[in-house]
């Protein structure tokens, strides 16, 4: 069965892209915590950080490249922040991990 991010990769739901190569895609959150908040996800579903491997260490990395590019071009030279959540106490909602790129206002320390 495919993960929600599978179906909007294949356009099967729609979705604000801002951004795609062979390796990701990234698209607008749903549900914004920030004036920007993209979401970076791998087109080969990793479930979660906790469950990646050694072969994932290039993918891992293309998603951090990607968020910095993606940072770049909405023009977030004060900051930024990159968040991936892994598991369902880490507020994981979608089994397929994915970088939220959150940015265009003061963040706090702790986050939530």
């Amino acid at each position: 069965m495919k993960t929600l991010f599978q179906k909007i990769a294949d356009r099967e739901i729609p979705s604000k892209m801002v951004y795609e190569d062979d390796i990701c895609f990234a698209i607008e959150d749903i549900n914004p915590q920030a004036p920007v908040h993209i979401l970076v996800i791998p087109k080969r579903v990793i479930a979660r950080l906790s469950s990646a491997t050694d072969s994932d260490a290039g993918t891992l990395g293309h998603l951090l490249v990607v968020a910095g590019k993606v940072a770049a071009e909405r023009g977030l030279s004060g900051g930024f922040r990159t968040v991936i959540n892994s598991g369902p106490d880490a507020g994981e909602t979608v089994p397929h991990l994915h970088v939220h790129l959150i940015g265009g206002r003061k963040l706090a320390w702790p986050p939530g």
